[in-house]
């Protein structure tokens, strides 16, 4: 048997209100909705990546998790559609490594629970 890690399956993301997170995630985001098993509980899917959207569980608590990077393909694009549809920005798109053969590029949005969410685009030089 292998232990060999074979990709990401799911992210959990730690909320207060799954309604209010589930319309940024689903309707901002646009991320397709994939179900919702509980009212404490959405689930989405980003390109194969299932993402779960909870109350927090155990010793878990809203804003404490790590950050979802979603790739984009325009990132000034993406930035200003995602404002336009109600987004709040935490920091505007700029470079942030020169890598071998592309130039990394981010952004920061905030969730309704101040998660931040990124925006990462791998522009080839």
């Amino acid at each position: 048997m292998s232990s060999r890690i074979t990709g990401i399956g799911q992210v959990a993301v730690t909320v207060s209100d799954v309604d209010a997170a589930l319309s940024f995630y689903r309707d901002i985001l646009e991320l397709p909705f994939l179900f919702r098993p509980a009212t404490n509980l959405a689930f989405l899917d980003a390109c194969g990546v299932r993402i779960m959207l909870s109350t927090p569980q155990g010793h878990g608590s809203v804003g404490g998790n790590s950050i979802l990077y979603f790739k984009v393909g325009d990132i000034e694009h993406t930035f200003r559609a995602l404002l336009d549809h109600g987004a709040v920005g935490e920091r505007e798109p700029q470079a942030t490594a020169e890598l071998s053969d592309h130039t990394l590029w981010l952004a920061f949005l905030r969730d309704p629970d101040g998660n931040l969410v990124g925006l990462m685009e791998e522009r080839k030089r």
